[in-house]
């Protein structure tokens, strides 16, 4: 089966499948954004799966710009045993172990951030969460940019295989592209290419400081399926631009904080019967350029993820939530135990709540914290247990 097939990637560097482990925030560091051992645990767990690729959880890149109270933070050398450590546990049965790379800008809770930056001062509606950003300053953007590609040296210093830009769900690459959150009338926005050259220019950043020899990818929206923000089109130009500056893998996903379509909680039931949420746009993409892709968001059976790669619709199949319930997904899908995934969408039945999609969230980082502790998935764990502990969460941090 093509799923089980190794792939060379431009660079050079070999996955030994097409199963991808994609991001989820585990938000399970220690004090100062240190690597724990609870993190190290669950990759551990994961890794004894072997999927292809195994992609960590965000990794911000200043302790001072945070998207969740507990997220690994990678500045300087200072955790470079623990990251080593996290790479050697994670990529000893064979999988290839990513770092997802980020900065929150204006998705950064005031709780734990003394002051938000983004392109433009653009407020999120969830003013009682999140503050008003100040804009960025041309020598800022530069830092960040300069920031991004320090981590991915350090991640490739504690032997990690491969680094990925987070470019989607509404985060600072995300606030640079759409024209909703930037309004800048400088290099930096305005046109598609004004808005394209912050990603662009991390990119280069990260190849200069890594080599051509060490994956770099990148995770970016279909569209943030709000008005006025970033399009399909506006999307698709963009990653033809990535794809001729020489990117190794691009990694199809969508929305943001106001609208959470990677979650499934906006799609039409038809849409989640399918599969895969974004399948009609990778399509499309697949016409546009030859780089790699990687399509995460609702693959759940394993013949239409083989379906798909036979039809050279993608490259790679990316599941989240399913490794969250059960961590042993490749082996069990080669060794014909399983022929499909189960991870159902969590619901309280309150509108408001569900229509957030952060309990299911919520929900499944509970099981990624007992893989953690060293104990099961439980898929029997109660909703409001979780939503409890998500709400003393907040208060206690």
């Amino acid at each position: 089966m093509k799923l089980f097939e190794p792939y060379t990637l431009p660079c050079g560097a070999i996955i030994p499948n097409r199963i991808v482990k994609s991001a989820m925030s585990e938000n399970m560091a220690d004090q100062g954004g240190k690597p724990s051992q609870e993190i190290i645990n669950l990759y551990k767990r994961w890794g004894k799966g072997k999927a292809g690729i195994l992609i960590s959880g965000n990794v911000m890149i200043s302790s001072k710009s945070l998207g969740e109270p507990h997220n690994v933070v990678i500045e300087n050398e200072n955790y470079l045993e623990e990251l080593s450590e996290w790479a050697r546990v994670s990529q000893s049965e064979g999988s290839k172990l990513w770092m997802q790379i980020n900065h929150p800008g204006r998705q950064g809770p005031k709780r734990i951030n003394k002051e938000v930056v983004s392109p433009s001062d653009v407020q999120l509606p969830m003013a009682k969460l999140f503050a008003k950003p100040r804009p960025l300053t041309e020598k800022e953007i530069w830092e960040i940019i300069d920031g991004f590609g320090n981590t991915a040296l350090i991640a490739k210093k504690a032997g990690w295989s491969g680094v990925q830009i987070h470019g989607a769900h509404g985060y600072l690459v995300s606030q640079f592209l759409s024209t909703r959150t930037n309004l800048r009338q400088d290099q930096w926005g305005g046109t598609l290419e004004n808005r394209a050259r912050f990603p662009l220019e991390i990119y280069k950043n990260m190849r200069a400081k890594v080599g051509h020899n060490f994956p770099v990818g990148i995770k970016i929206n279909s569209a943030d399926f709000q008005r006025g923000a970033f399009t399909e089109e506006d999307s698709m130009e963009v990653i033809q631009l990535l794809s001729e500056a020489g990117m190794d893998m691009i990694e199809v996903s969508g929305g943001t904080y106001e609208r959470s379509a990677m979650m499934g909680t906006m799609h039409k039931k038809s849409t989640q019967n399918r599969e895969a949420y974004f399948a009609e746009f990778i399509i499309k993409v697949r016409k546009k350029t030859s780089v790699p892709l990687l399509l995460t968001g609702g693959f759940r059976t394993m013949s239409t993820m083989e379906s798909a790669l036979v039809n050279d619709e993608l490259d790679f199949v990316g599941m989240a939530r399913p490794f969250a319930i059960n961590p042993d997904i490749p082996i069990e899908f080669q060794s014909g135990k399983i022929d499909y995934v189960k991870a159902d969408i969590k619901r309280t039945g309150i509108k408001a709540i569900d229509k957030l999609g952060m309990l299911d969230i919520q929900w499944y980082n509970q099981q990624m914290r007992r893989m953690g502790d060293l104990k099961k998935p439980d898929p029997k764990l109660n909703v409001w247990w979780t939503l409890l502990s998500s709400v003393k969460e907040q208060i206690v941090g």
